[in-house]
């Protein structure tokens, strides 16, 4: 008799979503351990069986997928993306609503979507009310949302033409793109090459930043939470910022340094350059970048002659470093949506006698950082892009005839780049009018609706405290501009362009 070949059975492989919320569980018994030491038992239970639940319950769901092998490609990674940011922070929510038993899950909810999605806006604005195992929490989340989005850039958002590429890569968004590295294999495997590349050094850099910060005077429990909050941009601290803190101007001058993985890729990967230079010095991203970071500050320094007979004109020489150190660290920090705020902010804005500089931290966080950074904002190889068309619409106006040649920072553009960018740009106008207007009806004022909006939808939420003429609460808010609030977290991390991606049929047919 012949034999019966039996078919081989695939390996049985989780989906995206499934794995992260496995990640995400395993993560909790961090927090109960630190818990546990510090002899907060409550805290310690909560996240314990927490960790246990999320487990059994990954476990449960990927048994009954049995040996079905997911076949979404790239769209189903995209969906698991908002899942990640819509659904997993329910089950995050759970042990920190447990823990202070005196909140609402909404507000536990809310703040778990700003941290995973690196926002960082405090809706418990007294520090001492959470214990420090939940603050450990808060930034480990902040952290994990800034690895996720660092891989998803590269393994998923890259080959779709969105995040930013869509004005480099040679294609449409929601459409994919020829870039070598993608080619390579299907989207699990670049998943997890991607992975194996880029969580080293994110977690290197995590660990000199932890050890620069303890080195310099803060505790370890605050130095870990600032750098994971410095490289995931979500600006979460345990203490209130770093003004609060031990470090003082040492511990400032090292996280600027840092701050600068947040405004171009090329700081510390190339795995996304599809043409154009590799040298940072050549990086427009990075140039654009570093003239902002050098003129606004220079121009609030130099406002205070300007504007002599506003302010006292005469004032020694530390006084005048001082502002200049804190107009130089606060505009970096809002430019990379990190939103910590320097110690000396005061004085600068003392010494520039501006009455109104929230619309500059505003300014920089709508700005943001690099693509395919953990920053958020429109992104500065946008601005460039719709630079580049500026100067040549104006090149035209007086040269009608000229034909344009191929400038070194054109390399990284594709030819309708400026299009695409100003098109990204108007879907950003419209949400921030659509969800200002949202929170209007809801009870806010118009100030603080648009410094809500804008802090949402650039992932900045230190700006609800600083923006504005005096800090927004949070918690007093109406329920339902909470939940707006969180869907404009959400769209401000994955983009609009994204989630039309996700409405497209030629993108499920590709």
């Amino acid at each position: 008799m012949p034999r019966k070949h039996k078919k081989k059975k695939g390996r049985a492989a989780l989906p995206l979503f499934l794995l992260i919320w496995g990640i995400a569980a395993l993560a909790m018994w961090v927090p109960a351990v630190h818990a546990l030491v510090i002899d907060d038992h409550q805290t310690s239970q909560s996240f314990f069986y927490s960790g246990i639940l999320g487990l059994m319950l990954v476990a449960v769901i990927g048994l009954s997928l049995g040996d079905k092998v997911p076949q979404y490609g790239m769209p189903g990674q995209l969906l698991s993306l908002l899942a990640t940011f819509v659904v997993l922070p329910v089950f995050l929510a759970m042990p920190v609503s447990d823990a202070l038993g005196n909140t609402r899950f909404l507000n536990a909810y809310f703040d778990m979507v700003s941290a995973i999605t690196t926002t960082g806006a405090d809706i418990y604005n007294d520090p001492m009310r959470l214990p420090p195992s939940l603050h450990l929490w808060r930034g480990m989340v902040g952290w994990m949302g800034g690895l996720l989005m660092l891989i998803a850039a590269s393994a998923v958002l890259a080959p779709l033409s969105l995040g930013g590429f869509e004005v480099t890569a040679r294609g449409e968004p929601g459409k994919r793109a020829t870039i070598p590295f993608v080619e390579q294999g299907n989207a699990r495997r670049l998943l997890g090459v991607v992975t194996k590349n880029l969580a080293p050094i994110y977690i290197g850099l995590t660990f000199v930043l932890w050890l620069l910060l303890i080195v310099v005077g803060d505790t370890s429990f605050v130095a870990l939470v600032h750098a994971m909050s410095v490289m995931s941009t979500s600006g979460i601290s345990a203490i209130g910022g770093l003004e609060n803190g031990n470090s003082g101007l040492g511990g400032e001058m090292i996280i600027f340094l840092f701050m600068f993985f947040a405004v171009s890729r090329l700081t510390f990967s190339t795995d996304t350059l599809i043409t154009g230079a590799r040298r940072l010095d050549q990086d427009p991203e990075f140039r654009l970048g570093l003239m902002f970071i050098l003129v606004v500050p220079l121009m609030l320094f130099l406002r205070h002659w300007l504007a002599a007979f506003e302010v006292d004109a005469t004032s020694d020489f530390g006084q005048a470093l001082r502002s200049l150190w804190g107009s130089l660290f606060t505009v970096l920090s809002f430019l990379s949506t990190t939103g910590f705020e320097s110690s000396d902010w005061d004085a600068a804005q003392r010494w520039s006698g501006l009455e109104t500089p929230g619309m500059i931290l505003i300014g920089m966080a709508m700005v943001g950082g690099g693509v395919a950074t953990t920053a958020g904002g429109v992104k500065l190889l946008r601005v460039y892009a719709l630079y580049l068309n500026g100067m040549r619409e104006m090149e035209r106006l007086m040269h009608p005839s000229s034909v344009s040649g191929e400038a070194r920072g054109r390399q990284r553009l594709q030819r309708n780049g400026a299009y695409v960018a100003w098109v990204f740009f108007m879907l950003f106008a419209l949400s921030l009018a659509v969800i200002s207007t949202t929170l209007s009806i809801f009870g806010a004022n118009f100030e603080q609706a648009l410094i809500l909006s804008i802090a949402a939808l650039s992932t900045t939420g230190p700006l609800i405290d600083l923006a504005g003429s005096a800090p927004i609460q949070l918690d007093i808010l109406a329920a339902p501009a909470k939940m707006v609030l969180c869907v404009a977290m959400v769209l401000g991390r994955l983009e609009t362009l994204a989630l039309i991606a996700l409405l497209s049929p030629n993108l499920w047919r590709s």
